[in-house]
């Protein structure tokens, strides 16, 4: 009931960021081939910070 006033772990943080690079990463993988690497990268590397945590 009260889980609006909860805050995020670091955990969920950087996942959501994660999915968010993710999608992104996928929307300019027709349009920037470069940039979408780029996201991808970011994107790993905030799973690695996710499997440091665990």
């Amino acid at each position: 009931m009260f889980g609006i006033f909860k805050k995020k772990s670091e955990k969920d943080k950087l996942r959501s960021l994660y999915e968010k690079l993710l999608k992104e990463a996928h929307s300019l993988s027709t349009t920037n081939r470069k940039m979408s690497d780029q996201k991808a990268f970011e994107a790993d590397e905030i799973m690695k910070k996710i499997e440091q945590l665990s």
